[in-house]
């Protein structure tokens, strides 16, 4: 083992507590220490995955660190002998075999009357109650050590019933049909076994599934792109997208390369119902996996579009890559650096640069894939310097707290920027992506000189080396910046007005965008957070434009707002405030089998990252840095929203590996979720249904929070679909719970960022409890109900209007030769 410093030692014995804190703080320690990649040693092999009565260790997970090898001693500890001495099969086994779900498989453990339990009815309950709801895929945390731990959301038995249960929904749907699907995934503890059940479980029923070579990493866009394009049933995708270490998920895509919305989730969760009811009735039910070699996984197809990046880079050259944008490129002064974080960008992304002959520009970091994410994002430190294993995610966007109460980005911080940034000049943008390479925020090292006005502008920033900073924009700033800049290049092509112009935003996006856009004369659709919500919208239109031929297209958005997009609207911008982003075709994108559609259905740092480098070339010309560009873009669109915020609330402990625990404070914590929404939902529900005025519903909220904020300017509280809108006359705070875990997020954007976040923070945590005259005005019965009544809404809204055209499975021997 090599030798260790007296202060990694310490981390060593600390981090043995596990005790995960995770919440919106943290205390810092030295970065430059602690998140090196250390050399791979013998004695962190763990051993796991151990059948009964077989000595031999089957598989073994080596720890890169320190950190990361007291995860797995503490996995290793909470997991009980029966996960770990199991009798279910081996799912490393090559070969065919059978998955035998038996009646005691639905029950709980017990070591006497049930020793065969792994309680799959409960997991089912749950898996039911976040498919209804999810936004980006049924996520969780998993077993890390041993897979088929049931214990937890995600595990390889849950994923088998799954992919077993939407093949049965395809063969029904399409009988006697080819049918083709693809799977992916992004680096994070597992995926390659769940992505080899997928394509094993697809085969054994007749589903040929599309893979890379060697079944590697590709981008979450890019399974989504080729769902689209090469016009499949839909597709797999293993992530968690920023989330911490522990958890993974499977995002399933549609046709249209969109996620699931809830309805297309519940038929396959009907259909593992079904398949338990059988389980109970008859005593098992059989779930064949085919061999890892069978014929209908299919890595070698991909291979003639380079694993699909040969048809992105067209996609790409006849929008943001434009000959423009790559002589802009060509033009920059210094290089810019891309933070892979140990994601599945580098493999992809390098390839899309090389094929634009801009490669040369960019420098990386953390190219490696690696489950753990190099450290980042993992400290040694509770919020009140506590010992213990703390997981902030991926999220550089996150503003913590210190141990003195000072603001500080704490994923960030551990990217150890004061030392890799050290050479690079002031200027250089930072560009960071995320695991599965579809989130983007922007970086630029400024002179320290600049602090101030960066303050005053709502631009965070972190401390470099001496008289240097970093800046980072929220990507509701970055993203404004990008929108102009690529409305100005089509009006210097001549091609603005070829359409009418239109975005697509989140309700919890920036105040700003809103602005800029009617500043513009440019349309905007506000939809849900998610960006299926995003690709739904997508979608009616462009019904509504193959329906009425040149004819004005009218598409309501969530407010409830009918917006007229004219007879001819293209998508200048669709995005949302936590970093997703896609630019809209100037002609409609076209499959192989000939579907159309106006944009791509999931959103890529990889067409951010090549605009977003354009747009840094073009400043350079115009000697503006992005902070002082978005000060000129606000003063030239006269935009008084400037200032965004985001604040997380987390109701428990969402690392925590002791499941029993973790399970206990996550229904606690979701109790906490629900009342402090509820709260707000039931006035949102009331005032729509004209139960109570405006007015009344000042009054509420004056007795609630007294004279801590002032509600004199509220103008509405709106239902927005999965949160609720508070919209002021300077302001707009939205109040939106996590559809999958026991978080809140507030969310606001105004003129005044102190005023904003002290209205986000204070309604963000506010316990729910309900007044006297909260209940003259909405009586418990009506408020018991508010969550349902606003589940219909929601769904109506989902529904008008819909694009239901049912996908035809094309001859794939004419379309793609397969």
């Amino acid at each position: 083992m090599t030798n260790l410093s007296k202060k990694n030692l310490n981390i060593v014995k600390s981090a043995i507590l596990m005790i995960v804190c995770l919440a919106q703080t943290g205390y810092s320690y030295d970065v430059n220490v602690n998140h090196k990649q250390n050399p791979v040693y013998d004695l962190n092999k763990i051993c796991y995955n151990n059948r009964k009565g077989n000595e031999d260790c089957k598989m073994t997970k080596q720890a890169h660190s320190d950190i990361e090898k007291e995860l797995f001693a503490s996995v290793e500890k909470n997991t009980p002998d029966y996960v770990k001495n199991t009798t279910l099969p081996d799912f490393h086994n090559k070969d065919a075999f059978v998955l035998r779900i038996k009646k005691e498989h639905l029950a709980p453990y017990d070591e006497k009357t049930n020793p065969e339990g792994l309680n799959l009815n409960n997991w089912l309950a749950n898996y039911a109650k976040e498919a209804a709801v999810s936004t980006a895929g049924i996520r969780g945390p998993q077993n890390v050590l041993y897979p088929h731990d049931a214990r937890f959301p995600i595990n390889v038995i849950g994923i088998i019933l799954a992919t077993h249960a939407k093949a049965l929904v395809a063969k029904k749907n399409y009988e006697n049909k080819k049918l083709l699907k693809l799977v992916g995934r992004e680096v994070r503890y597992n995926s390659e076994l769940f992505l080899d059940m997928i394509a094993r479980v697809q085969a054994a029923q007749g589903i040929e599934t599309l893979t890379t070579k060697d079944r590697q990493s590709m981008p979450i866009w890019l399974a989504s792109f080729l769902a689209f394009k090469l016009d499949l049933l839909g597709g797999e995708y293993i992530t968690s997208s920023h989330g911490i270490s522990v958890k993974n998920a499977t995002k399933d895509l549609n046709s249209q390369g969109s996620q699931y919305l809830p309805e297309e989730s519940m038929a396959f969760v009907n259909q593992i119902k079904a398949i338990f009811k059988e389980v109970e009735e008859k005593g098992y039910y059989d779930i064949q996996i085919a061999a890892n070699n069978d014929k209908l996984i299919n890595g070698d197809f991909l291979k003639k579009y380079n694993d699909g990046v040969d048809l992105y880079v067209e996609y790409l050259k006849s929008g943001v890559a434009n000959d423009n944008n790559i002589k802009l490129i060509d033009e920059l002064k210094d290089k810019i650096v891309i933070e892979n974080v140990g994601g599945s960008a580098y493999r992809t992304l390098s390839r899309v640069l090389k094929d634009l002959k801009i490669e040369k520009h960019y420098e990386w970091f953390n190219t490696e894939e690696d489950p753990f994410f190099h450290g980042i994002g993992k400290y040694d430190h509770d919020s009140k310097g506590n010992k213990c294993f703390y997981d902030y995610s991926l999220d550089t966007t996150v503003v913590a707290k210190d141990k003195d109460g000072k603001p500080f980005f704490p994923v960030i911080e551990t990217l150890n920027y004061k030392e890799k940034l050290a050479k690079y000049p002031v200027g250089t943008a930072v560009f960071i992506t995320d695991p599965d390479h579809d989130r983007f925020t922007v970086c630029q090292i400024e002179s320290a000189a600049k602090a101030d006005k960066l303050k005053k502008t709502g631009i965070d920033y972190v401390a470099l080396d001496e008289g240097r900073i970093l800046s980072v924009l929220t990507a509701n700033q970055s993203f404004l910046l990008i929108m102009d800049f690529w409305a100005k290049q089509l009006k210097q092509a001549g091609l603005w007005d070829n359409h009418t112009r239109f975005i697509i935003k989140t309700t919890a996006s920036a105040k700003s965008w809103d602005e800029w856009a009617e500043h513009n004369g440019i349309k905007v659709v506000n939809v849900p957070v998610g960006f299926k919500e995003i690709a739904n919208i997508m979608k009616k239109v462009e019904k509504q434009i193959s329906e009425k031929k040149g004819q004005d297209v009218v598409i309501t958005d969530v407010f409830g707002y009918d917006v007229n997009l004219g007879g001819n609207p293209a998508v200048v911008f669709a995005g949302e405030e936590s970093g997703g982003m896609i630019i809209g075709a100037e002609q409609p994108v076209v499959s192989k089998a000939g579907r159309m559609a106006i944009a791509m259905r999931e959103k890529s740092a990889t067409e951010a990252i090549v605009i977003g480098s354009a747009l840094v070339s073009y400043l350079n010309k115009e000697n503006l840095t992005l902070s002082e560009a978005l000060v000129k873009l606000f003063d030239d669109n006269k935009i008084i929203g400037k200032y965004d915020v985001r604040e997380d609330i987390a109701y428990y402990n969402e690392s925590e590996p002791d499941i029993a625990k973790l399970t206990a404070a996550k229904k606690d914590g979701e109790a906490k979720r629900t009342k402090n929404d509820v709260f707000y939902l039931a006035i949102a529900m009331a005032k729509r249904e004209g139960k109570i005025t405006v007015d009344n519903a000042r009054e509420i909220l004056k007795a609630t929070f007294g004279s801590e904020l002032n509600f004199d300017n509220l103008k509405d509280v709106l239902f927005v679909g999965d949160g609720t809108y508070l919209l002021f006359d300077d302001k707009y705070i939205e109040i939106r719970p996590s559809g999958t875990d026991a978080k809140t997020k507030a969310y606001g954007a105004g003129s005044d960022k102190e005023n904003i976040l002290k209205f986000a923070k204070t309604l963000g945590n506010y316990s729910g409890d309900l007044n006297d005259t909260y209940l003259k005005y909405i009586n418990k019965e009506y408020y018991d109900n508010a969550k349902a009544k606003s589940a219909v809404i929601y769904q109506e809204f989902t529904d008008k209007d819909a694009n239901n055209v049912p996908f035809v499975i094309p001859d794939y021997a004419k379309t793609i030769g397969l």
